[in-house]
């Protein structure tokens, strides 16, 4: 059909259908091609989107999609981790290997110090060997806990880290290391003067034991903000680990403030110590059998109500609710209980759950298939634990363990979180005055106040011994170096 109209003149102009449909055409291609460079320039922008920064436009993406969720990822980094700088140019004097031993936070500490030591020694670090042997007979490894290459990358400006020794090290080719454990609690100069020469002659020197081998106090500060940097940046736990630990602190947030009892009644704490106050004649009897099985368990007869009155056991369920009690934490409070398995079971939290009825567990809060993959880890267990003690309101341990002093040092590190550190030898005497009649109440709490006033991980300096470094402050406990933005 023809299309027409008048011109200028009045004459009529006509417009074959051929011709509207070719203008048709013309449009449509014109569309076509702008929708063609439209996401062209799209590709582009997110392909230079990936160079600056990689994954730019998803992570704007999902902080849109989890706006309001409560992660304490944030919280973790409150001292920003710098850009990545050159590698730091030094010839390596050898290779050392370490093998750590204990539970997490005790390898966590380890770690710290190995790298240090790495550090002034000028060496190439083998990633750390995570130990499988230890009660918990945990067969992680680093990279099931960590996020190795993060830790790698993240110290890269301080020393030289590989996954593996070269092929020449291994022992397939007859090679063998020199095995040892260093000195405790010692200072550069030892590793300097005792250490290094050494790797002269071994080449690779294998730390069987690694547990508190560098001093609390004496380091050059320098080395001490660098034991900072691998604890609070650079030990990172894998996606997984810090996925599942970002749930539990949502769901514990969507209820309220929450404290975080770390209550160290297990059954390998109770038979180390020896302490067994509270516990049948039966449950007495199993935990000394217990001792006597691990040999590195030096300390073999044990009077317990002697360890308990000089503070040394970790305080009972029983003992805890008392004291929470009479530091005014009334019946709503929610508390998280950060630990394995209770000795005793349900029935020795009882008494703690009938003051409390708000007591949960990972256990309670999870779906058993979200756990399902960290059962017979207790080390990605303990991660868990970590990760939501150092995010609760108020963190209450019944020990001074390891776990207990990593904690502290990250919540001061966070701004001095509040940390009850509970004075267990004053503590129990005034739970013993209390229930034998010789304080009443009112009594009792007012004088629990007293002794707990100032432990709740204010500021302050760390105790330094001469001599001493068993009775010194825990350098991780209360890290006072790192409290800067220099680290």
């Amino acid at each position: 059909m023809d299309v027409g109209f008048e011109n200028g003149g009045g004459q009529m102009v006509k417009i074959s259908g051929q011709l509207t449909q070719r203008s048709r055409l013309q449009v449509w291609f014109i569309r076509v091609c702008s929708t063609i460079v439209v996401w062209t320039c799209l590709v582009h922008i997110v392909a230079v989107g990936e160079l600056w920064q990689p994954k730019l436009l998803r992570s704007y993406s999902n902080r849109i999609n989890d706006q309001g969720r409560l992660s304490i990822q944030a919280e973790k980094t409150i001292l920003p981790l710098p850009p990545l700088a050159p590698s730091r140019n030094y010839t390596s004097n050898g290779f050392l290997k370490v093998s750590c031993n204990g539970g997490l936070n005790q390898m966590r500490a380890a770690i710290c110090d190995m790298v240090t030591v790495a550090r002034f020694l000028d060496l190439t670090l083998v990633v750390p060997e995570l130990d499988k042997t230890s009660f918990w007979a945990d067969p992680s490894d680093f990279e099931d806990i960590f996020d190795v290459q993060h830790f790698i990358n993240s110290l890269r400006n301080e020393i030289r880290i590989v996954k593996r020794l070269p092929k020449r090290f291994s022992r397939k080719y007859g090679f063998q290391p020199l095995i040892m454990p260093p000195v405790s609690w010692s200072t550069e100069k030892y590793y300097l003067e005792q250490i290094l020469p050494l790797f002269s002659k071994h080449k690779v020197i294998h730390f069987n034991r690694t547990d508190t081998r560098l001093a609390n106090n004496g380091i050059p500060l320098d080395l001490q903000r660098l034991r900072c940097r691998v604890n609070f940046q650079a030990l990172k736990f894998t996606p997984r680990i810090e996925a599942l630990g970002d749930k539990l602190v949502h769901i514990l947030r969507g209820k309220g403030p929450f404290v975080a009892l770390h209550l160290r009644y297990e059954m390998d704490m109770l038979a180390f110590s020896g302490c067994t106050h509270g516990c049948t004649n039966e449950e007495a009897d199993e935990l000394k059998r217990m001792r006597y099985a691990f040999p590195w368990w030096r300390e073999k007869e044990i009077v317990s109500e002697e360890r308990r009155s000089q503070g040394l056991c970790p305080l009972t369920p029983e003992e805890v609710a008392l004291v929470l009690r009479a530091m005014d934490f009334d019946e709503n409070t929610q508390i998280y209980i950060a630990s394995g398995e209770i000795y005793g079971g349900q029935k020795r939290l009882a008494t703690l759950r009938a003051m409390f009825p708000h007591i949960v567990k990972k256990e309670t809060l999870l779906d058993p298939e979200e756990l399902k993959q960290f059962q017979n880890h207790s080390s990605q267990m303990a991660a868990l634990d970590f990760m939501v003690s150092v995010a609760s309101n108020i963190f209450v341990p019944s020990y001074d363990g390891n776990m207990a002093k990593l904690v502290e040092g990250h919540r001061r590190y966070l701004g001095f979180k509040k940390t009850i550190r509970l004075d267990r030898k004053p503590v129990v005497e005034l739970i013993d005055l209390h229930q034998n009649g010789t304080l009443s109440w009112a009594e009792f709490s007012g004088a629990t106040k007293m002794v707990l006033e100032k432990r709740n991980g204010q500021p302050n300096d760390r105790r330094n011994i001469s001599q001493k470094p068993k009775e010194e402050d825990y350098f991780y406990a209360n890290p006072q170096e790192c409290f800067s933005n220099d680290i």
